[in-house]
């Protein structure tokens, strides 16, 4: 690994347009062509399909194609998760999805994050902060998920909520920015 991709991993500054992280890109973009040319493949199919490119896949998961991510080999899907059509996981550095989790159509899951200093950003810095969804969680259509959030087990996201915080188990997050409406 070059210097670059170990720093983007640890989650520390790093620049993307990098020769090593340009190649994985290019893998999981070739992949990304023929997952999404699958879409009459069934589900077991689908399955070793996501087995080459991701780093972790629960027996019976399902992501409906089109489907996009960065690198892939930072997601890990729990047993039986579900994504919906066109959803988007920007995988810069790891994401967890626990058991039977169940993703709605367009949800957008983005570890990536650019400094707030204007002077690193015009030097093309980036960083990551991981995110962790937990098990039996249900996330609706068009939710975006944002740097560094954890997600407990059983908890509700609101179709077009806009996650900036911590959401507990069993919660019920809505709204932009999501609030919790209902404790675990």
């Amino acid at each position: 690994m070059t210097g670059q991709k170990q720093k983007m991993l640890a989650g520390e500054l790093y620049v993307a347009d990098d020769p090593e992280l340009i190649a994985d890109n290019r893998r999981i973009s070739e992949w990304m062509d023929r997952y999404n040319a699958g879409n009459s493949l069934s589900q077991p199919e689908r399955q070793a399909l996501m087995a080459e490119a991701f780093a972790r896949v629960g027996e019976g998961c399902n992501i409906r194609p089109p489907f996009w991510c960065d690198y892939g080999y930072n997601i890990s899907l729990g047993r039986g998760v579900f994504l919906n059509f066109n959803c988007c996981i920007l995988d810069v550095v790891q994401v967890t999805i626990g058991d039977m989790t169940q993703i709605g159509p367009g949800v957008q899951i983005l570890t990536a994050d650019h400094p707030r200093d204007p002077v690193q950003r015009r030097q093309m810095l980036e960083f990551g902060r991981p995110i962790a969804i937990g098990a039996n969680v249900w996330i609706g259509g068009g939710a975006m998920i944002l740097p560094g959030v954890t997600i407990g087990d059983d908890a509700i996201i609101g179709a077009g909520s806009v996650v900036t915080r911590d959401v507990p188990a069993g919660g019920v997050a809505v709204g932009n920015p999501a609030r919790v409406r209902v404790a675990g």
